[in-house]
């Protein structure tokens, strides 16, 4: 028995370290745990449909240990929350309802183009300029649009709603915990979702991996969120935001595998 659990082991053991790297980078940016797991995912050989499924599966556990921590580091803005979380669970549900009809892949290297536009002047701002806080005034909409990339075009949550409120002024630190926070609900409504329409033989070995790496690492981003100076949370979210968005570029033009 013993030599069975290590044989399991060794086949979960990569996808644990995915999910904890990926977990720590989006519990401390407020980002990038499905573009990173699901990209990692493909290059390991798992199937766009089964590597989809999975990190939508474990980032609801992920994401429900993640916002306890940012709550509990006083990290999440109740009033942005309360804006966010309708119109992200709308456009989440609609798109992941949708996705055997819209191909998000259609829209998603526009989409991806202007993230990392963003993401240059995140990284610009982060050196250049004193962060400033101010409430950010498109709020409804975002959320709305960023939950419905998030299901049809495969990720997209805290790259499209964390970088654009910052964009607005919002407090890093605070924009970070609460998009982490709301992405909780977010991914259990598209998750309910896919499962109503494809079963529960989304539950994978990559799943669990996936999940077991980032509850685990969970903790240590919201740690990271609260102690790390906002300059530098401009600058790190500027640098993960341009280089995946980038990647996402050339791959869908064909210079990546």
């Amino acid at each position: 028995m013993i030599d069975t659990f290590i044989a399991h082991f060794g086949e979960i053991l990569p996808f644990i370290l995915v999910g904890f790297g990926a977990q720590i980078i989006d519990g401390a940016l407020g980002m990038a745990y499905g573009v990173i797991s699901s990209t990692l995912l493909l290059t390991m050989g798992v199937s766009p449909s089964r590597a989809s499924a999975s990190v939508h599966v474990a980032e609801t556990f992920t994401t429900g240990v993640s916002a306890i921590s940012h709550i509990l580091h006083r990290n999440v803005d109740w009033k942005l929350f309360a804006r966010l979380i309708i119109p992200g669970v709308i456009g989440g549900v609609s798109g992941a309802y949708f996705l055997s009809n819209i191909d998000g892949a259609v829209i998603k290297p526009f989409v991806l183009a202007y993230l990392a536009a963003i993401g240059f002047y995140l990284i610009w701002r982060g050196f250049h300029l004193p962060p400033k806080p101010r409430d950010p005034k498109w709020v409804g909409p975002l959320g709305l649009f960023g939950g419905f990339m998030d299901a049809s075009g495969g990720g997209g949550w805290g790259p499209i709603v964390t970088s654009n409120l910052l964009l607005q002024g919002a407090s890093p630190r605070h924009t970070i915990g609460t998009v982490n926070t709301v992405e909780f609900i977010l991914t259990l409504s598209i998750s309910l979702t896919f499962l109503i329409h494809l079963g529960w033989e989304t539950f994978t070995t990559y799943t669990l991996g996936l999940l077991i790496g980032g509850v685990i690492a969970a903790p240590f981003g919201a740690m990271l969120a609260r102690h790390v100076a906002p300059r530098l949370l401009f600058t790190a979210v500027g640098v993960i935001l341009t280089i995946t968005s980038l990647f996402g570029v050339a791959k869908y033009l064909g210079y990546i595998g």
